[in-house]
């Protein structure tokens, strides 16, 4: 096993992280026999880079897959899946069927093809925790507590503390900002609250290296914000600033030679100036200036310094919101990107990932806002939004593991199969007719027929052809209309039974049917174009999503996408795959996503199988499958009050 040799760790992670652990059962001297597992696990035979080491146990043994079998944390339990292992994972004996879970109980041996485990829980049952005993407790988060700035500057303690206390609450607060509005909102206010004195206060910021900064907030100290149009800004000073990257302070402003000639200084009586750029690594990202038109000396040197000290911490905010914005813009992209080269494979349903992150989307807005008691306590953030959004976006990932034959089938026979069959309908009355050609020349051979009995038999002869020719045809088109798929379950014609039975010779003289019974079977398929296999295959796409979006390493935020993708397929009575989840075990973000996903399987037009159903025609059945206990009756009738299908009504 590729895992140190102290138990005490396993690849750097603290074991008291772990809530259960392996035990090896045929361990030699040089492996660890304790394997402590964290939350998820992956078990396989090679390093999988994408995945943490503290997440992946590798058993460089031939025998062991890949990526073989997976562990992860349910609740007050651990569970465990094959990963379609090529030589299957036993849990007490007992092989598990392909993406299924089973929960473990402690105790319970684990084997992976040669290799052989007992698995133990950490975990102790709710009802025998024992409280603790705690001697002294402190709130650590008085230490980083926010608090009003004026507090802060008024406080007994002497001039540099007061501005050491000040700069850390600026920190403290822009560092957990996420957007620009809120980041540029909180800048300003600071501003006032560190400076009383002034009277308004203007953020300037560049949107490229060499550009010239423009006006993005101005207010007034009562909160009245400045028209940006109607500011009259001192391009001289800004000038000064941006090109010489320096802090200015002007006193008495009028009177200051540099300054107060100038118009836009006159026209705005400015009596007290502080203007300093954002500057970070050399790079200037703009300005903040603060002013008053009534003390000449509202501002001193350290007032300045403060000024100086604010916008030092706003510019790294400001470069950290920008990358944090390109991160997330490059992230979009490559979701977006992958969804498109996914979708390539199967350019007949393209686009339905968009539309059903669309739909979802939508839909999660309007379970927000609803009014239904049911819905009353859901409440999304702007994180997941945007987590709902890749899940749905990402929710079919598994299909690039599905070969194109089914991922593509547009009905019960492949195309190549229905031209083999319309070949071996030719191939059979090719044989009718070479027999009955054949058996007329045996017949003039022995009885020496006269012309005139020669073409009344030969008459015959095509009669009989042309009727039997058109039974043929006949169940060649039998044949074509079972191939159509259905909607909803739907009985096949009863022709195919005598279809089934019905053999010719052929040329050999050997015994020739029209249907085999893997078509039989095909074209008898009730509900759909998928046989039992293909339908398996189909299904399997959602474990490998999960199996993929698992190896992506998500921020925190994002960290539920691939839960919620994976089970956009389960169903609240527990009848769905791949889990067999009931009600609460479906979060409500999975629950909103099947709704999305399903209606655009029935309202798409691009679904060569089947013709898009009409809009009411796919509520009711929605509306039935809700009634059935399938889906969540409360998110669907949010769908249809808000019409989240529809792009020009928000919700």
């Amino acid at each position: 096993m590729d895992t140190t040799a102290n138990p005490g760790k396993t690849r750097g992670q603290d074991p008291g992280a772990s809530s259960a652990y392996l035990e090896a059962m045929d361990a030699q001297d040089s492996e660890p026999r304790i394997v402590p597992v964290l939350d998820e696990m992956v078990i396989g035979r090679d390093k999988q880079d994408s995945l943490d080491a503290a997440r992946y146990l590798r058993i460089p043994e031939h025998t062991v897959s890949r990526r073989h079998a997976r562990m992860r944390r349910s609740g007050d339990g651990y569970v465990i899946e094959d990963l379609h292992s090529f030589n299957g994972t036993f849990v007490n004996g007992e092989r598990l069927a392909p993406g299924d879970w089973r929960r473990l109980r402690d105790g319970d041996e684990i084997t992976l093809a040669s290799k052989a485990f007992v698995f133990h829980s950490l975990i102790v049952p709710a009802a025998q925790n024992a409280p603790g005993i705690v001697t002294r407790s402190v709130d650590a988060s008085d230490l980083t507590r926010l608090a009003p700035l004026h507090e802060v500057m008024a406080g007994d303690t002497d001039l540099a503390m007061q501005k050491l206390h000040a700069m850390a609450q600026v920190g403290i607060a822009l560092g957990a900002v996420t957007d620009r509005e809120t980041l540029i909102e909180k800048i300003m206010n600071f501003i006032f609250d560190l400076f009383p004195q002034a009277e308004r206060a203007f953020m300037m910021l560049a949107s490229g290296e060499d550009a010239a900064p423009t006006p993005v907030a101005a207010r007034r100290r009562d909160g009245a914000p400045l028209d940006w149009q109607q500011l009259r800004i001192s391009r001289t000073i800004v000038n000064d600033v941006v090109r010489n990257k320096r802090a200015v302070l002007s006193v008495d402003t009028l009177a200051d030679r540099h300054y107060g000639a100038q118009e836009s200084i006159i026209a705005q009586a400015l009596r007290s100036v502080m203007c300093v750029p954002l500057l970070l690594e050399g790079e200037c990202l703009g300005l903040i200036q603060v002013d008053t038109s009534s003390d000449p000396q509202a501002f001193r040197e350290e007032d300045l310094e403060i000024l100086t000290g604010v916008c030092a911490e706003a510019a790294v905010a400001l470069k950290n919101f920008q990358l944090y914005s390109d991160i997330a813009r490059l992230l979009d992209g490559f979701v977006r990107a992958s969804v498109q080269a996914i979708e390539e494979r199967d350019p007949v349903t393209a686009g339905h990932s968009f539309r059903v992150a669309g739909y979802a989307e939508r839909l999660a807005l309007a379970a927000d806002r609803a009014e239904i008691p049911a819905l009353r306590d859901i409440r999304f953030s702007r994180e997941q939004m945007r987590e709902i959004r890749y899940a749905a976006l990402l929710h079919d990932f598994g299909k690039v593991g599905v070969r194109e034959h089914v991922l593509r089938k547009e009905k019960k026979l492949h195309h190549a199969d229905m031209r083999l069959l319309a070949l071996r309908f030719q191939y059979v009355k090719a044989c009718l007719e070479r027999q009955a050609w054949r058996d007329l020349a045996q017949r003039q051979g022995r009885e020496g027929m006269g012309r005139e009995a020669f073409l009344q038999a030969s008459a015959a002869l095509e009669a009989a052809l042309m009727q039997e020719f058109a039974r043929l045809d006949a169940f060649h088109e039998t044949i074509q209309r079972a191939n159509e798929p259905a909607i909803s379950s739907t009985a096949s014609p009863p022709e195919l039974e005598q279809l089934r039975a019905c053999t010719y010779a052929g040329l050999d003289g050997g015994e020739l049917r029209l249907l085999s019974d893997e078509e039989y079977a095909a074209l008898s398929i009730a509900k759909g174009c998928l046989t039992p296999d293909e339908r398996r295959q189909i299904e399997k796409h959602v474990v490998d999503s999960y199996s993929f979006l698992i190896l992506i390493p998500w921020t925190r935020d994002l960290a539920g996408v691939p839960s919620i993708a994976h089970g956009h397929h389960e169903k609240l009575d527990g009848s769905g795959y791949p889990m067999g989840l009931r009600g609460s075990e479906i979060c409500t973000q999975t629950r909103i996503l099947t709704i999305a996903d399903i209606f655009d399987a029935l309202t798409a037009g691009d679904r060569p199988y089947k013709k898009a159903m009409p809009l009411e025609a796919a509520l009711d059945l929605m509306g039935l499958e809700c009634r059935a206990g399938h889906l969540d009756a409360a998110l669907f009738s949010a769908f249809v009050e808000s019409r989240a299908w529809n792009t020009q009504e928000a919700p």
